[in-house]
Formats: structure tokens, sequence, C-alpha cells
């Protein structure tokens, strides 16, 4: 199985729109970040999870001919408003794609989307087909089998994903102890790191090295990094020695 982190910034991506900080402005590409996604390739099945506004952007840069399924940790903007671009997969590839969401978020979709409900069947609509994801049923997508992790980003419930030895959390500030034994001891563990200062709904460095301790994962990778948090190569330099900040177009291969 193979990850490509699609992007790894936050709401607003690095740089920031008119931000002129160090950050922003660096030359080195790992400090440029998109919004939040991954893809998983194993055996000829892909599976992309979010579809941010960069969704169009991401799919160019990784060269990604067709697409099995997208998976949905939640409804914010930053991880759903790219959906509409799945049309050139529709096109090229000749089906339907398949989309897994929690019914709050499949709801916000036809909110978001309407066109694609109405059942005037525009030309060139996006033809998806809904799926519902529900915490303790696991997820099965050709060969791969996805395992819901629902974790809290504030007050929202929002889900992670387990595959064999590899963890993908997003948008994240609190882990529950029966969710927290489910991926304790895995050999890839992603987690979300926004920035150092406290966030409502985010945890931040100190939080995620916290809980990259307990679960104490072979490799950690850190995501949904803001311009707040430093530039890339000064994070990873003060990072455990089996822990690094992520960067666009890392792959993970297991």
């Amino acid at each position: 199985m193979k990850v490509t982190f699609l992007g790894t910034g936050t709401s607003q991506g690095v740089p920031v729109i008119s931000c002129p900080c160090k950050i922003c402005t660096s030359s080195n590409p790992r400090d440029n970040r998109l919004r939040s996604a991954i893809l998983i390739e194993d055996e000829g099945t892909n599976i992309v999870i979010d579809t941010g506004p960069d969704f169009r952007q991401q799919m160019l840069r990784a060269q990604v001919k067709h697409l099995d399924a997208i998976v949905f940790t939640h409804e914010h903007k930053d991880h759903l408003a790219g959906l509409d671009d799945i049309r050139a997969f529709n096109y090229f590839n000749k089906k339907r794609v398949d989309v897994y969401a929690h019914e709050r978020v499949q709801a916000a979709i036809k909110r978001e989307f309407p066109y694609i409900f109405d059942g005037n069947n525009y030309p060139g609509i996006p033809e998806i087909d809904l799926y519902d994801i529900r915490a303790g049923v696991n997820i099965q997508i050709n060969n791969i089998t996805l395992q819901p992790l629902e974790v809290m980003h504030y007050q929202l419930p929002v889900f992670g994903f387990r595959i064999n030895n590899f963890v993908y959390i997003t948008d994240a500030n609190f882990i529950a102890p029966h969710v927290m034994r489910e991926i304790k001891g895995v050999d890839h563990f992603v987690i979300n790191a926004l920035r150092r200062e406290k966030h409502i709904s985010h945890f931040t460095l100190d939080e995620a090295l916290a809980v990259i301790e307990e679960v104490n994962p072979g490799h950690a990778y850190l995501t949904h990094i803001s311009h707040q948090l430093g530039l890339h190569d000064d994070v990873a330099a003060e990072l455990p020695k089996n822990v690094v900040p992520a960067y666009d177009g890392m792959i993970i291969e297991m």
C-alpha cells in the first residue's frame, strides 16, 4: 500500500493570502501546503480521503488517472469544497464515483451541491453514489478495508481511519480512550498539529506529540499544519526521531 500526502495545510493553506511572514514567503517548497488530504493506493485501488478546495490541483500534481472512491472525514469546506471536480473521473473512467460519508456529511453534500441531486440530470454534473460511514462498521472498498475512528473536533464528531497498520487523523483535539486502544502501536500514525498556541478545535504541537507518545507508533507524521507552526526544516529539527512534519507530495510505502 502507498499513501501520498496530497495536502498537509490547514483551512487557509500555506502561504496564506497576503501574509508576509517568513513561512508564507519561504522559498522551500515544503513550506507550501495545500489543504489536507491523502491518496491511498493498493493493488490498483485508488481512494482519496477528503476533497478540499485544492482537489483538482492535487489530482493533477499526483497524476491520478482513476478514482475508485472518496471518503470524507467531515463536512468543513476545506475538506469538502472540491467535490465537483470528480466530473473528470466520471468522464474518463466512464463510471460513477462511490462517496462514503456520515449521514450528517451527506446532508452537507446535498446542501452544497444540490444540482447533483435535483433530478434534472444536467449534462456533465458529478455522478456519485453515497454510502454511510458509521462508527464501529468497517468500510470495504475493493481490496482495502477502512476502520472508522470517531474523534472530536471541538464539539463536532469527525472520522479518522485505520487501514492495516496505518492510521490517519486530522482536525481533532480529543481522542477517546477506547479509540486510543484501537490505534496503539501502529506502524504509521498521522495526526494534526496546527500550531504551538492553544486552539479550540485542533491539537497543538505539544498535544500532538503527547498523543504520539501514547500511541507509540513506529513512525508518526504531522499534518493540517498552519503557517503559525514554523518553517518546515526548523520544526523537523526539534521533533523526536520517529516524528516528521509531513509535506505535500510525501509518500509512505507499506
